[in-house]
Order: structure tokens, then C-alpha cells, then sequence
């Protein structure tokens, strides 16, 4: 990501536990493509229903 971006126009996506949107953040630059969820607990309650 470029700097100096304003957060408004920073990409986004659904939650695929909440469904909520959630924004890009610095430490996810590397890895935006694989994140699904936009939280620790979302990610553990997923991991729960896979079970």
C-alpha cells in the first residue's frame, strides 16, 4: 500500500464468520488474500464449527 492513503479508500471485505466489513491493516499487507476474518474471535468460532 502506498503511503498516505486515506482509510476510507483503504480496500475491504466481508467477515466470513460475522459477515461484518472489515479494512486493510499494515501488519495483513503480506498476507491480504488469506485473511478471512476480522477478529481472534470470529477465527476461533470458525475453527469451532469445523470441528
Amino acid at each position: 500500500m502506498p503511503r498516505g492513503v486515506k482509510k476510507d479508500q483503504l480496500p475491504s471485505k466481508p467477515c466470513a464468520c460475522c459477515g461484518k466489513p472489515f479494512t486493510w491493516r499494515k501488519k495483513w499487507a503480506r498476507d491480504w488474500e488469506n485473511v478471512k476474518t476480522c477478529s481472534d474471535r470470529c477465527r476461533a468460532t470458525l475453527k469451532q464449527q469445523a470441528k
